[in-house]
Order: structure tokens, then sequence, then C-alpha cells
């Protein structure tokens, strides 16, 4: 008689909840970061959306239509479909062109005195050779907190023949038609050179102070080190300046709307925002004004991304 015997193995059994809490963790972090990021972004990305994109849509469709007299003109104005006839009737206009010949030109000289003054103040306020620091930057800073249309009072009676001082020192009328564009430069450089030299001087205590004394101890002067060290550590700061300058140049409105009142040389079309408001505002040409806005737009975005293009070619 054969006798069999079997063997029973004993099993362990693990809990699904050990099982699934380790797979559990990461997702529900995910998620919770996520949200946070959301969050976070939330009210950004409305701002945007309410002062950015909401406005560019709608001026946008504006430039897309124009106001005509239906009938005899019995029944007022209505809103005519035109696509983009506003667009090439502003690019055949003159005065747009011309506008655009004078902000280019107003760029041109503005850009580079103000960038380089504002800089050349950082550098002296940044070295030993210059005392009372505070006090120094507190004065060239000053003007930027006037308001843009009481320092365009204040330099449209100090060019005035007969009221201002400046029309008897300088070689050529400031209101005329060769000196109305120096001196629209003047108010603006007056006025945001301090406030380009805030923030060059404080990209400048950014410089590792471990670099200058090396500098210093292989013999490189001042204007070397300046040169040399300092402008190149800080150039990204100089080309967020440039943008925002190159930005504003085409922007220009306050310095010649205020002179408009001194004298005609500067006309109502003198500047691109010139022009958009006496479209908008004076002719109540709405699709023409947004039509001029939509182009200007385009023109800051262009030069905006060919400097950070050249910003970012030069960095390599």
């Amino acid at each position: 008689m054969t006798m069999t015997t079997t063997t029973v193995t004993p099993t362990t059994t693990t809990p699904a909840s050990s099982s699934t809490a380790g797979p559990a963790g990461p997702p529900r972090r995910t998620s919770r970061r996520r949200l946070s990021g959301v969050a976070l972004a939330a009210p950004f990305a409305l701002l945007l959306l309410g002062t950015v994109l909401v406005p560019l849509g709608y001026a946008l469709f504006l430039s897309l239509f124009t106001d005509r007299l239906s009938g005899l003109g019995f029944d007022g104005y209505r809103q005519v479909f035109t696509g983009l006839g506003n667009y090439t009737s502003v690019l055949a206009d003159p005065a747009f062109r011309e506008s655009v010949a004078h902000a280019a030109l107003y760029a041109l000289v503005h850009i580079p005195v103000m960038l380089a003054g504002a800089l050349v103040l950082a550098l002296l306020l940044d070295s030993a050779a210059v005392r009372l620091r505070q006090m120094w930057s507190l004065a060239v800073f000053l003007p930027h907190a006037v308001p843009g249309v009481i320092a365009g009072l204040i330099w449209g009676y100090l060019y005035s023949p007969g009221i201002g001082p400046l029309n008897d020192i300088l070689p050529f009328d400031p209101l005329g038609d060769n000196g109305v564009l120096p001196s629209i430069v003047n108010m603006a450089t007056w006025q945001w050179m301090g406030y380009n030299m805030i923030i060059f001087y404080a990209a400048l205590q950014t410089v590792p102070r471990e670099v200058l004394e090396a500098a210093r101890a292989d013999g490189a002067g001042a204007l070397r080190t300046a040169l040399s060290i300092k402008v190149p550590m800080i150039r990204p700061t100089v080309f967020v300046a440039l943008v925002f300058t190159t930005i504003g140049s085409l922007q220009l409105f306050t310095e010649p709307l205020v002179l408009r009142t001194f004298t005609g040389t500067v006309t109502s079309t003198w500047t691109p925002s010139l022009y958009i408001y006496e479209a908008a505002f004076i002719s109540n040409d709405y699709g023409r004004a947004a039509a001029a806005s939509i182009l200007l737009a385009v023109a800051s975005a262009l030069l905006s991304a060919l400097v950070m293009r050249l910003s970012a070619r030069r960095s390599r």
C-alpha cells in the first residue's frame, strides 16, 4: 500500500491597498502642481487677455470697416465692410508716410544719445570717482518723476522766443522747421535718461567684485575695466532697454502734442500716434485710426523681434 503525501506551501497575500498606494502618490502630486501653476498664471493670463489681446482684436475688427453715408445721407452713417481698404488708404496717405519718417529720424537720434548718456552716468556712479552717489542719482532721476505734459510745457516756454532764454542761446530756432526735432529729442532724453541710468546702475551692482578685483590686479584701469568687463556683462540689460526705447520712440506722442501749442511746425499728423489721434478723435474715422494702430503695432513687434535676435546673436 502506497501512501502519498501532499505538501502545502503557505502563501502570503499582500493587501490591495499596499500595492496601489505607491503609484497613486506621484499623479496626485503632479495634478497639484499643475493646478498650482494654473492658479498662479491665471491672473497674468486674464490681465493679458483684457488689456492686450481683446483691445488688439477689437482694433483689428474696426480696421476692416468704415462709416459711410447711406442713400442721400438722410439715414446717417452706416458701417460698411472694406477689408484691407483702410490699410491701403493709410499706406497711401502722404501724411502717414511723413509721420513715419519723423518717428524714424527721431529714433535714430534719440536712442543712441539717451542710452549712451544713461550708460555713461551709470558707470560714473558705479565708479569710485563720484561722491554722494545717492544725491546724484536722485538728481538725474528726478526729471522722470515730472509728468510728460508738465515737462513739455516747461520746455515749450524755455524754447519760446521772447519768454525763454534758450531761443537766444541756441544757434538755431528750437521751434523752427530744422530745430523742432532736436528740441523734442532733448525733451525726451532729459526725461528718460535718469530712468535708464537707474536700470543700468542696478545691473552694474550684480557684476562680481572678484572679477573687478582681478582686473585691477592685472593692471587694468577704470576705463578699460568699464569697456572690457562691466559693459559686456550688462549687455542683456542694455538690449532690453534698447527694445523698450525703440517701442517708445515709435509711440512718440506727448512732446509733439504739447509743442503744437507753441509752434505751427508740429502738425496734427507729425508722428504716427498723432496721426491716429487725429483720425480717431478729430476726423471720427475709427477704421482708419484702427488700421494705422495695427500697422504701428506690427512695426513695433518686428523691430522688437529684430533687436532681440541681434542681442541673442551678439550674446552667442
